[in-house]
């Protein structure tokens, strides 16, 4: 494999939804202010991109596709894995993530495919070049099902090994503010650490194999 363009980096953006505002304010729909409680849907703003509170309503108005325009579009609550996911060292290394977890998702407006990972000062972005993505990661079962805007493909490396899941975009950004949270020093600290081993065992929980009538 022929060595990857060099990849723009840029601060995360679209996480503005996740600062709690001050006071014990209750989170409302942002469309019909409706009060919401804790494990509430989200809309994607695919114009403005970012988050926005929903209630189960609004959120079941927008799973449809076009409506509004198509500028909301209501997240996905499925969660799927992928068990013969295999991912060896020299393919992690083609993505140039220097850490053992990142998440992957496809900006449909902008036509780009985008890399997401902690690190030290939050969490980063990178454009991926796309022939890169598809020798990597595009043929894979869950990429082929991956909702753009909405859906994340989360990968994760221990010991060599990896793991793969596609998940809703709200939990991964939520996985990056509870990062930034505990983050500590270069590697993250331990603190960091089990939090993101509980995170990952709670995906594994909700996560199921797609049927065959899901299959592209």
């Amino acid at each position: 494999m022929s060595a990857p363009p060099p990849t723009r980096v840029r601060p995360a953006d679209g996480l503005r939804r996740f600062r709690r505002p001050a006071g014990p304010q209750p989170e409302r729909c942002e469309l019909c202010a409706q009060e919401v409680g804790p494990g509430h849907r989200h809309l994607v703003d695919t114009d403005a991109r970012v988050l926005a509170c929903a209630c189960r309503g609004c959120a079941m108005l927008f799973e449809q596709r076009g409506a509004a325009g198509g500028r909301y579009r209501a997240v996905p609550e499925r969660y799927l894995v992928d068990p013969e996911h295999s991912l060896d060292d020299g393919a992690w290394e083609a993505l140039q993530i220097p850490v053992g977890m990142a998440f992957f998702l496809r900006n449909a407006a902008a036509d780009r495919l985008i890399a997401f990972y902690p690190s030290p000062a939050g969490a980063t972005e990178s454009d991926l070049d796309p022939q890169l993505w598809q020798a990597v990661l595009g043929e894979s079962r869950l990429a082929r099902l991956l909702h753009a805007d909405v859906e994340a493909l989360l990968v994760r490396r221990t010991d060599g090994a990896s793991e793969c899941f596609l998940v809703p975009v709200d939990v991964c950004y939520a996985l990056v503010g509870r990062m930034r949270l505990h983050w500590q020093g270069f590697d993250g600290g331990a603190e960091a650490r089990a939090d993101l081993a509980a995170f990952f065992a709670d995906v594994r929980s909700r996560a199921r194999v797609p049927g065959r009538d899901e299959l592209p």
